[in-house]
């Protein structure tokens, strides 16, 4: 008999898990939810990674995770901190036992991986201040955090030749640093003209918020959150991408009509697991990186990379913002996903770091991915399709107000962007091949162009079977009945 959980903040674990006696945490709903139950969260902050323990075994018999109706619900990667010291100028600091982070500190976790560009000079971590809600800078050194510079343009993709601006520079001047030691971890932060004690100052602890810590767990329904604030690492194609959210190599996923914001990398993850390769790139330096992602797709295979066992996932009507590197990414584990009406803003808009990976939507491996009626705006770019984008359709999205608004880069087709709305100063880079451009509004510089130093795979239709591996020649497209305004092409 299917069952239905209540968790509520003024619950017990050791309860029944009624409406009556809910459980205190959704966790432990978790770890007990089985196939055709419901797990009903009551209104409250909690301060927690969920990690589904058993899987749905089809889209009629899931297991559903959701909000009561009309209740605000969140759950923060992070912890609130208090008893702030001044030590000098607007520079406070706090002690954090470490114990705090379990075996995951994030502020001893440098944001590294294979992909990521800048900066060269420091290393940045996966930790964060919260000043009421609000991310801070982290600081190069303490000398910068005494003396912070106001940052107006950060850091950009080196070919488009132009600056993209910070959304909101005045908030660069609020920085923070860390000391990791062996039993407490140092925060000192410059909260300008605030005092810290008299504000809600929270940090992040938590690698993810709703991610199983093993993969194949099936089914799954996250509906109606607010899901904020986790220290999730620099997520390339190359590597284990855990995000804030997301299913974990694994099939049938719904996620819809949640709020997602201020993850430190990706908010949503439907990417790949570890054992198809770790920033091998980045800790080895004995290929380039784009052949250990050739190896990635071939070991995927090898542990049942196809349709029937992975992808499917349906990301719809959530809104995403203020997060770091995706509002939605995803390599292999994509697979024949839609992703539909859903909001995305403010991404990679603080421009702390730069890799090759950052876009509202990034993309590898997208096939038969069906990516249609978003809106996207404010982001450093808004949708990247990278690798294996065949059978993939991009349909009636709006953007605008982004640095660049579309990248498909080394990818074969068939794939099909029609009915968009390109609005932003720089419409889209197309470094592929065989795509179908129909009835889209163009409004910005365009470029165009092969790319002779790598091949990368193709398969059979409707398949995750690679039927070959090419160099993009570029060309190939299909060029209907757009609108062009404005821009240049390069």
């Amino acid at each position: 008999m299917n069952q239905i959980y209540h968790v509520a903040v003024t619950g017990n674990d050791k309860w029944e898990g009624t409406k009556e006696n809910p459980f205190q945490t959704i966790s432990k709903a978790a770890k007990i939810a089985e196939v055709g139950d419901r797990v009903i969260v009551h209104e409250g902050t909690y301060r927690e990674w969920v990690k589904p323990e058993h899987k749905g075994y089809s889209n009629t018999k899931r297991i559903v995770y959701e909000a009561a109706k009309g209740e605000k619900v969140i759950i923060k990667g992070s912890e609130v901190v208090k008893d702030w010291t001044l030590i000098e100028g607007t520079v406070w600091k706090a002690e954090v036992d470490n114990t705090v982070f379990g075996d995951y500190n994030p502020y001893a976790e440098a944001l590294d991986g294979d992909w990521l560009i800048y900066p060269v000079d420091y290393k940045l971590h996966a930790g964060d201040v919260y000043l009421n809600g609000k991310s801070l800078y982290e600081a190069a050194d303490f000398e910068e955090l005494k003396n912070p510079r106001m940052r107006t343009n950060g850091y950009a993709a080196p070919w488009t030749n132009h600056p993209e601006p910070l959304l909101h520079p005045e908030d660069s001047v609020y920085q923070w640093m860390a000391q990791v030691g062996e039993k407490t971890t140092v925060i000192y932060a410059n909260f300008q003209d605030q005092n810290p004690n008299e504000e809600c100052i929270e940090i992040n602890v938590r690698k993810c918020c709703f991610y199983p810590e093993k993969t194949g767990v099936d089914y799954i329904t996250v509906r109606g959150f607010e899901i904020a604030q986790a220290a999730c690492p620099w997520a390339p194609p190359t590597a284990d991408q855990p995000g804030m959210l997301g299913p974990h190599w694994a099939k049938g996923w719904i996620i819809e009509d949640n709020i997602l914001h201020d993850a430190k990398c990706s908010a949503i993850s439907l990417g790949k697991e570890a054992s198809t390769g770790h920033n091998l790139c980045t800790r080895r330096h004995r290929k380039p990186g784009y052949q250990y992602q050739m190896e990635a797709v071939f070991r995927a295979k090898q542990i049942g990379w196809d349709k029937e066992t992975i992808g499917s996932h349906i990301v719809r009507n959530n809104i995403i913002y203020d997060c770091g590197q995706n509002g939605i990414v995803g390599h292999l584990g994509c697979i024949f996903s839609t992703i539909e009406n859903n909001h995305i803003y403010n991404i990679a808009k603080k421009h702390e770091y730069f890799g090759y990976e950052i876009a509202g939507i990034k993309l590898h491996a997208a096939i038969d991915v069906q990516i249609i009626h978003n809106h996207i705006h404010n982001c450093s770019l808004g949708t990247w399709l990278d690798w294996q984008a065949q059978g993939t359709r991009v349909s009636k999205n709006l953007y605008h107000a982004n640095d660049r608004d579309f990248f498909i880069e080394v990818t074969h087709g068939p794939c099909m962007v029609d009915h968009n709305i390109f609005a932003s100063e720089y419409s889209f880079d197309n470094v592929a091949e065989g795509t179908a451009y129909i009835h889209n509004l163009c409004c910005g510089t365009m470029r165009k162009e092969a790319c002779l130093d790598r091949a990368t795979p193709y398969h059979f239709p409707h398949s995750t079977d690679v039927a070959g591996v090419s160099l993009v020649y570029s060309g190939d497209d299909r060029i209907y009945q757009n609108i062009f305004l404005g821009g240049q092409t390069t």
